[in-house]
């Protein structure tokens, strides 16, 4: 007995070994599951976990997403509202460089970004309203898996119907200052508001709204689901070095979604632009708002081109704008993350 004593001892105080650890059966199974999440990547951890950002920290990132997006891309959008503009507005060609040619030529660089002041004071709240709604839903709707397909499509859904209902009176307001040049009916964005509020009454802000809902509903589902898969099929590629590339993947997942969904709903952009134009620079009015009344009347003057008017600008414009705008937005997020880290640190 001495000697077996004897022996447990050295064995216990020799360095080179190691005691076992007592074996637990009722947790073993529980155990593989912890080391298994503890050896996951941590930027693939970050798939499946929400953000945890407070309500008025996701409208802060949208609302500078939203700005850096438009303010980068406002050339390209007025190239595309000339080209939608049917009527006997100066483009008439469905040349992307016969229209920027022709603006540059009868009214200079400076009309590229007439309207900006609009888009400028919509975008911000507009996404705002966006980021922070899609956000919620997605949350609500699928609160155990962040990565369903159907909660991104319908939040997406969900988070445009509200910001449209913000951004669509100065959506108005900038496209009608787009097409105005020597002949513009308004001598700026306040004059533009007054004048429709005077001769045309509020709902002339709101005309095109069904319309732009209809549009940008399958444009966000399309976009929101197509950003959410491109973002984890390229993480999954390469995961090892995801957090050091994670820009770029925001930017290739939200320049694909932007460009595919843009293409898919470009008609109904071209009747949301002439609903909005009507009676500006010789655009074409119309007796209601009705989708199928517009899209006849494009038919009719243009046939079926018509409805694919500007689909170039439109997808150049939504591509390198979706890249901006996910990259600006998840990099506002990720500073908020850290913010509240270091409050909560500060805290314990």
């Amino acid at each position: 007995m001495a000697t077996e004593a004897t022996a447990a001892a050295k064995f216990h105080q020799n360095p080179d070994f190691r005691p076992l650890p007592a074996p637990h059966h009722r947790h073993h199974h529980h155990d593989e599951q912890i080391q298994q999440l503890e050896q996951k990547p941590k930027n693939l951890q970050s798939l499946t976990s929400y953000d945890g950002l407070h309500f008025w920290q996701y409208m802060i990132s949208g609302s500078i997403a939203g700005l850096a997006e438009h303010m980068a891309m406002f050339p390209v959008d007025t190239v595309k509202t000339h080209m939608q503009a049917l009527g006997s507005c100066p483009i008439k060609s469905a040349s992307v460089s016969h229209a920027l040619r022709s603006i540059l030529q009868t009214e200079g660089p400076s009309a590229l970004y007439r309207g900006i002041a609009a888009m400028a004071l919509g975008a911000g709240p507009a996404h705002a309203v966006h980021f922070s709604v899609y956000e919620t839903c997605k949350r609500y709707l699928s609160p155990d898996n962040p990565n369903s397909t159907l909660a991104h499509a319908v939040s997406g859904i969900c988070a445009t119907v509200a910001s449209d209902a913000v951004f669509t009176p100065m959506d108005m307001v900038k496209q009608r200052l787009q097409l105005g040049g020597s002949e513009s009916l308004y001598k700026g964005l306040w004059d533009c508001v007054k004048r429709v509020l005077r001769e045309e009454g509020f709902g002339a802000f709101y005309a095109s709204y069904r319309t732009t809902v209809v549009m940008n509903a399958p444009f966000t589902a399309v976009y929101f689901a197509s950003y959410e898969a491109a973002k984890r099929g390229l993480m999954g590629i390469s995961p090892e070095i995801a957090d050091d590339e994670r820009w770029v993947v925001h930017a290739t997942g939200g320049a694909a979604a932007g460009a595919l969904a843009a293409a898919v709903t470009t008609p109904l952009d071209v009747v949301k632009t002439q609903l909005q134009c009507q009676g500006v620079c010789g655009c074409d009015r119309f007796k209601s708002d009705s989708i199928g009344d517009v899209l006849r009347v494009i038919v009719k003057k243009d046939g079926y081109r018509g409805l694919m008017r500007g689909w170039i600008p439109r997808m150049l414009f939504h591509a390198p704008a979706a890249a901006i705008s996910w990259s600006t937005y998840e990099a506002s997020k990720s500073f908020f993350q850290d913010f509240n880290s270091n409050k909560s640190g500060n805290v314990t």
